[in-house]
């Protein structure tokens, strides 16, 4: 089993925590730790959630899947992230997506009375899960303003615009692959190479593998307007 501690100091419920102190809440509380192999599935849409998980090795997706068979990546989660957070509190706790492990994946599960025992008895755990949840509505936002746009060219344009601002420079480290790129932008992915390979000779961008570089950041913007 990783060290548990070390891993949680990395979480976002847990930051600001050192590991002696993590080790001494988590002893208080009662949880689950839970392997799964590669490709095997974790939940699916529509079962009850009853606790929040944060990845201790491995990793995860979130995926939609459609009744035709197709599916839709819409998240990848690694060590140290969480998931659940959202949906645990609400009166209609469902998982809104299946969950899959990538590779050989252990999760740490919480459950719900759990929670809100650590929040009520620990302000800061109180303020990064406060922080947590309205990071996630933020990002759901970005997302849902990210679908505004109708162009392939305007999803992408806003995409590397988001990054610029978050990476403050114009050499974007992109940590999507292409294929996890084109269903994020709900496009397929010959599309996404096409668009790119026009901006490219268009002078507004230049890119390889895992970096994007924003050449005319004045005509990106303008893409947008």
């Amino acid at each position: 089993m990783p060290n548990i501690e070390k891993i949680l100091s990395k979480s976002s419920l847990f930051k600001g925590l050192d590991e002696k102190s993590i080790s001494d809440i988590i002893e208080k509380i009662n949880y689950k730790v839970n392997k799964f192999s590669k490709n095997q599935t974790i939940a699916i849409e529509g079962d009850d959630c009853k606790s929040i998980g944060i990845v201790l090795k491995g990793s995860i997706h979130i995926q939609k899947i459609y009744p035709s068979g197709k599916t839709v990546t819409i998240n990848r989660i690694s060590k140290g992230g969480i998931f659940g957070e959202v949906i645990i509190f609400s009166n209609m706790n469902e998982y809104p997506a299946t969950i899959v492990a990538v590779e050989n994946t252990e999760i740490m599960f919480i459950y719900k009375h759990e929670i809100l025992k650590l929040c009520s008895t620990n302000t800061h755990i109180l303020n990064n899960f406060m922080e947590l949840l309205s990071n996630k509505i933020l990002m759901l936002n970005r997302k849902l303003k990210s679908l505004s746009y109708h162009t392939i060219r305007e999803k992408i344009s806003s995409f590397l615009l988001e990054e610029y601002s978050k990476q403050k420079s114009q050499t974007i480290k992109i940590k999507l692959s292409r294929k996890e790129m084109a269903e994020r932008f709900g496009i397929p992915r010959p599309s996404l190479s096409r668009e790119l390979a026009k901006m490219k000779k268009e002078g507004l961008i230049d890119f390889d593998r895992k970096t994007v570089k924003i050449l005319d950041i004045d005509k990106l913007e303008d893409e947008l307007f």
